[in-house]
């Protein structure tokens, strides 16, 4: 939907257009394939104008999006999203960019701290977050999988197999004693 309609908006521009797609990545990260073969394409003067169908396809932050922004400017490329109506080829489209920007910057946040403040609700009512174990052991089972561990030097993940945990929970249970040890 959004590759036709920033297709059909090209079109009657009269623009060329190359497709860079990331599939499956967030758009948090800063690092994505097709948005770092965009950025090369800018860098080497391939490329006019970068079309996006909302800037929150592009970034996340309001200092990535201004990052982006200053250097499609000094390289002299125009950013258009399509959704927003911005066309930074203009000073007011420059100034709805980064006021957009930064309302999705804050969105953002805001979401940040209210699954912060659930999970600090949840942990004050008592609930217990996150997956529960595969297998809890008796402290004979730990006594004995910690021997088993120092005895043989057998991998976390050899053992986590054997005894049905995770390798994250042998290391703990393991070294758990190691540092106890005096």
């Amino acid at each position: 939907m959004q590759e036709a309609e920033l297709k059909d908006c090209a079109e009657r521009r009269g623009w060329e257009i190359k497709v860079y797609r990331d599939h499956g990545q967030c758009g948090a990260t800063q690092s994505r394939p097709a948005l770092d073969a965009l950025l090369a394409d800018v860098r080497r003067g391939r490329i006019d104008v970068v079309m996006v169908w909302s800037l929150d396809r592009l970034a996340r932050s309001l200092r990535h999006l201004l990052e982006l922004s200053e250097e499609f400017r000094s390289v002299n490329v125009d950013l258009f999203a399509a959704r927003q109506a911005i066309d930074t080829s203009s000073a007011a489209g420059r100034l709805t960019y980064q006021v957009l920007g930064a309302v999705a910057e804050f969105e953002r946040e805001m979401l940040r701290d209210r699954v912060r403040a659930g999970l600090q609700h949840a942990r004050a009512k008592g609930r217990k977050l996150g997956r529960p174990p595969l297998r809890v052991l008796t402290a004979d089972e730990v006594a004995k999988l910690r021997k088993e561990r120092s005895r043989t030097k057998a991998p976390f993940r050899m053992l986590a197999t054997k005894w049905g945990l995770s390798v994250w929970s042998v290391h703990r249970i393991c070294k758990t004693r190691e540092q106890s040890s005096p």
